[in-house]
């Protein structure tokens, strides 16, 4: 509506609004944690398995330096070292590609759980406006992940550098030592850099997470009269409703006036109720209601009644209790039936039956 434009967003989402969101994609997702899992999981696949991994490497190097000076292109045994050399590389990697996989998929799990849909991919004219595109990027938002994106760099870099700065002594010792050990001292200061990085990446994505909820509960807050449309989508119009109704009542009282003429006495208090019973002995138990009804409901009745040449019975004390007791269309109960088969049997004697 026009007016929600207006209005300010102070109610808080409603399940509703959570589920129409989560089903375009709108859901509460840091970008940081996908990467902490990622690198937190690489960290330790190399912990463990890194010596294996360089020295598979090594070994495939040197069949590699080993064999090509033998080796010819118009060769066949060319295709078949290649092939081994492809096979060998792939079995060192395939652990590191399965689990940068694996964490991907389990850090979106985890934030989004469960979620597969397609409408965020789906391509809008609104999104190639240049306008709201320039408005985007000078928002509020745009300078906040900018901000945000400043302190990362800063931040991961003190740790970094502040890392690095207890090595530089042993630096200079390089010089004395042999490859080997250029090459551990390298991968002990990269895994223990890797390491503080990742500790600080933790950091960042808790903070960034709460930002990203926070945000997001502010994006899916409503105004009030968009709580008064959803409540109104949610159980109907009362105006609607109301007409439905009385729709309904008009022909429920239709069907019962359809009936009256069918009745062989009408019961009245005498001028607030009436109440027309019919009695069929082969066919009924007992004495039916086919229609009752108070003040103008029980004058057409008794309208229908007297053009139809029905018998009108002032009984007061019989009317009201059918009135209150029996519903339209069933039995009356069995301590009536004498009050009812008396009036019954008077009206048989007018009619001589």
């Amino acid at each position: 509506m026009p007016e929600n434009s207006d209005q300010e967003k102070t109610e808080p989402a409603s399940p509703k609004r959570r589920e129409d969101a989560r089903k375009k994609g709108q859901v509460v997702q840091s970008r940081e944690i996908p990467s902490v899992l990622i690198l937190s999981s690489v960290l330790g696949l190399f912990l463990f398995s890194g010596p294996w991994m360089i020295l598979s490497i090594s070994e495939i190097m040197r069949g590699v330096f080993q064999n090509i000076t033998t080796l010819r292109f118009e060769d066949t045994n060319v295709h078949i070292f290649l092939s081994e050399v492809f096979v060998q590389s792939f079995m060192i990697l395939a652990p590191l590609m399965l689990i940068v996989l694996v964490a991907g998929i389990a850090a979106n799990l985890l934030q989004v759980g469960p979620l597969l849909t397609g409408k965020p991919l789906v391509p809008k004219l609104s999104k190639l406006d240049p306008i709201k595109g320039i408005k985007k990027l000078f928002s509020l938002r745009s300078l906040v992940e900018l901000i945000k994106m400043v302190f990362k760099i800063i931040f991961i870099g003190c740790v970094a550098f502040l890392t690095l700065r207890g090595e530089v002594d042993t630096i200079p010792s390089l010089i004395q030592m042999g490859v080997g050990d250029i090459l551990g001292f390298i991968g002990r200061v990269s895994l223990k850099l890797c390491f503080f990085t990742c500790l600080t990446l933790i950091f960042i994505a808790a903070l960034d997470y709460a930002y990203q909820r926070y945000q997001h509960e502010k994006d899916l807050k409503m105004t009030k009269q968009e709580v008064k449309d959803e409540l109104k989508q949610r159980e109907g119009d009362p105006k609607v409703k109301a007409r439905i109704r009385r729709v309904q009542i008009e022909m429920s009282q239709r069907r019962m006036m359809e009936m009256v003429p069918e009745a062989d006495v009408i019961i009245t208090n005498p001028t607030n109720l009436a109440i027309a019973l019919k009695y069929d002995p082969e066919g009924m138990i007992a004495p039916r209601v086919l229609a009752k009804g108070a003040r103008f409901i029980a004058e057409r009745i008794k309208n229908i009644a007297e053009k139809h040449g029905i018998p009108i019975i002032e009984n007061k004390p019989l009317a009201q209790t059918l009135f209150k007791v029996v519903e339209i269309g069933d039995f009356i109960p069995v301590n009536l039936y004498r009050a009812v088969a008396e009036i019954l049997a008077y009206v048989y004697r007018l009619k001589n039956k």
